[in-house]
């Protein structure tokens, strides 16, 4: 198999474990662009309800926790360990556990809805439908998806990063950068319907503008 699973999950929960205490400490309160905030709003309106609400990717617990309290019942689910103790230790009262997108521990059809923020750009493109599988299965029908990631610039071609060094600590990271267009198609073809995509410009220290996809299960 090219890209092995084993080879990029390890190397990505290896780095995140790396930088977690100075990641959590450089971004203290998670989302700060407001329109991230309102599509996350919109979000936990169309995923309000008694099912379970997966944040994928969880890494300190921000997004979990704001979902929390506008009466989503969210739990965190992300691949470092060293994340997970960190959302823990700041959100006492909240449930995250250490676990990876290409293999949810969760029952069919049981989530009333999902969000990946910025995670699935460590997946390698030849894994990325299986894992868009992953989210249709665990998904109640109905029940949406939010996606987050960076995307190109237009004319930019579509690289891969290899992130070597973060925050004065040596890693081995990448990033993949996709459009919205190229998501949206492997939703579809994983059974995902899609509900709207918003795109906006880099803001102060960003480089590449951000995408988010918003699908739901048909």
């Amino acid at each position: 198999m090219t890209e092995a699973t084993e080879d990029f999950l390890q190397t990505t929960r290896t780095s995140y474990d790396t930088i977690a205490g100075d990641y959590a400490a450089r971004y203290p309160s998670g989302l700060v662009h407001p329109l991230d905030r309102s599509v996350v709003m919109a979000f936990a309106e169309l995923a309000r309800g008694t099912a379970p609400v997966a944040d994928l990717g969880s890494g300190p617990g921000h997004v979990t926790a704001l979902l929390h309290g506008q009466g989503v019942p969210a739990f965190g689910v992300d691949l470092s360990p060293a994340m997970v103790t960190l959302a823990r230790q700041a959100h006492p009262g909240l449930r995250f556990r250490t676990g990876s997108m290409t293999s949810l521990d969760v029952p069919d059809g049981s989530l009333g809805g999902l969000l990946a923020l910025y995670s699935t750009i460590h997946v390698p493109d030849s894994h990325l439908p299986g894992v868009f599988a992953g989210f249709h299965r665990v998904l109640a029908p109905g029940a949406p998806a939010l996606l987050a990631f960076q995307t190109p610039k237009p004319g930019e071609p579509l690289p891969r990063l290899r992130l070597a060094e973060r925050f004065t600590h040596k890693i081995t990271l990448d990033c993949y950068w996709r459009t919205p267009e190229q998501i949206t198609s492997l939703l579809a073809e994983a059974g995902l319907a899609l509900v709207a995509t918003v795109r906006r410009e880099p803001s102060e220290e960003e480089t590449r503008p951000r995408a988010f996809v918003l699908a739901r299960k048909a």
